[in-house]
């Protein structure tokens, strides 16, 4: 199973890259791992919200493969623990899945067409974070994961 990480927004910030790439490297020794960036439409800034999320949405979409398992990031999602997370992962592997695929949406959310395609909609938390903090803290989440399912020393319970 492959992990890929979609972000709505801009490249990762230059105080956030060290530790985004040490745990993505760090991941890559369970599972292939791929952050793919997806830039903002063009003329975002002339865009009413929900234009926005809907040009988001069919840009997002159009990278999903039919066999894709997306789980969509939002803070009115479910909270899941991290041995939950562990469980997901590997539920998924167990399922067949070819590509889990995490997405970050944009700053207004993601549009209806995009939740519904969603197997899953996971809270890191009640609060909200800036997006770019979102992709540290997901990719340390992932790595405690892994380091769980090997029973390894990271995640103290």
């Amino acid at each position: 199973m492959k992990i890929t990480i979609f972000s709505v927004g801009k490249s990762h910030e230059k105080y956030l890259e060290e530790g985004i790439k040490l745990f993505s490297d760090r991941i890559s020794h369970y599972y292939p791992i791929h952050w793919e960036i997806i830039p903002p439409p063009r003329h975002a800034g002339k865009m009413d919200v929900a234009e926005l999320k809907s040009e988001e949405g069919r840009l997002i979409l159009s990278r999903l493969l039919s066999g894709d398992c997306l789980i969509l990031l939002d803070e009115r999602g479910k909270l899941l623990s991290s041995p939950d997370v562990a469980a997901l992962i590997t539920q998924k592997a167990n399922q067949g899945i070819s590509k889990l695929v995490f997405l970050i949406g944009g700053a207004y959310g993601v549009s209806e067409d995009v939740k519904a395609r969603a197997q899953l909609i996971w809270s890191l938390s009640p609060l909200v974070f800036p997006h770019m903090l979102v992709r540290l803290i997901l990719s340390e989440q992932l790595y405690r994961a892994c380091t769980i399912l090997r029973n390894e020393k990271y995640h103290h319970s």
